[in-house]
């Protein structure tokens, strides 16, 4: 079956978020939902979120999930302000523990945030079914650029965070901690294994060159034209040369703009931390273990 998508782009971190849904039985889900968040005062905001909410009230749809493709390092979540609004459930990838093990030693946030993963409401097995309404769905583990990766297969649809992006864009960074490419390559594999037609949706669109944005391809336009895959004129990138050119390539990348803070947010599956005596809530910046912790040299 094919489901309906409405993509809601965040200009200030260059994300989709997605509406994902069945309209007969009128049941949603939705994937990888970013906050509003001002680096340089601290603030949080809901204004891209409130617009997904609202679009989702008008259609009359139930919202039964929200999902995240990873703990991600460039917004903060906004899962917990659609549950309150919304109901659902939210999920990941059960690759998130391991997330969690790295970065709670880094930010030193033991005895506050358990690296089990029970934070969430659920964590999808590699292979795992589930439904948005009457649409079948299941959860492809495709880790590479984080441990916890996974790609959300709804119907004829799929959601694959940040394994890949636009043809022109080509594929994630795999530096940070748990980050590997010859597993993103092996996860590639296995998207690009999907039917020809199936639609990819993309978790971030950088719109390359300045053109306009673009979120939507299918396979067989990924095997043919993603810059890091397609190749030479006998055949696709073998996996040796995707990890010489990815490794390469991400030695040359400065840090995501958010990473410090939209980790600790993320690995608590979107809860802010918890207020401190004086009312106010608090998220850490680790000093002279930037390099060393977060990505990996």
């Amino acid at each position: 079956m094919r489901p309906e998508v409405r993509a809601f782009f965040h200009s200030a971190t260059s994300t989709l978020t997605y509406a994902v849904a069945d309209p007969v039985a009128k049941r949603a889900a939705v994937i990888d939902p970013a906050l509003d968040y001002d680096p340089a005062a601290g603030h949080t905001g809901t204004r891209a979120a409130d617009e997904v909410i609202a679009y989702l009230r008008e259609q009359g749809w139930t919202l039964d999930w929200i999902l995240e493709t990873h703990a991600h390092a460039d917004h903060l979540s906004a899962a917990q302000h659609f549950k309150r609004a919304l109901g659902g459930k939210v999920a990941i990838g059960e690759g998130i523990t391991a997330v969690q093990r790295t970065f709670v030693k880094v930010f030193g946030l033991e005895g506050e945030v358990a690296a089990d993963g029970s934070q969430f409401d659920h964590l999808f097995r590699d292979d795992e079914a589930f439904q948005v309404g009457g649409i079948a769905a299941r959860v492809l583990h495709t880790p590479g650029h984080t441990d916890d990766g996974v790609t959300y297969l709804v119907g004829d649809a799929a959601f694959v965070g940040d394994t890949m992006f636009m043809p022109d864009g080509g594929t994630a960074r795999c530096d940070f901690p748990g980050g590997d490419a010859r597993r993103l390559y092996r996860s590639l594999q296995r998207i690009l294994a999907l039917p020809a037609a199936t639609r990819l949706f993309m978790c971030h669109d950088y719109q390359p060159g300045g053109r306009e944005l673009r979120y939507q391809a299918t396979i067989a336009a990924q095997r043919a034209e993603n810059l890091h895959l397609r190749g030479d004129a006998k055949g696709g990138t073998t996996e040796d040369d995707f990890v010489a050119m990815r490794e390469a390539r991400d030695a040359t990348l400065g840090m995501p703009n958010l990473i410090v803070q939209s980790i600790q947010v993320n690995i608590r599956a979107g809860h802010l931390p918890e207020p401190g005596p004086n009312g106010v809530r608090y998220l850490k910046t680790p000093l002279d273990q930037l390099g060393k912790a977060l990505v990996r040299k």
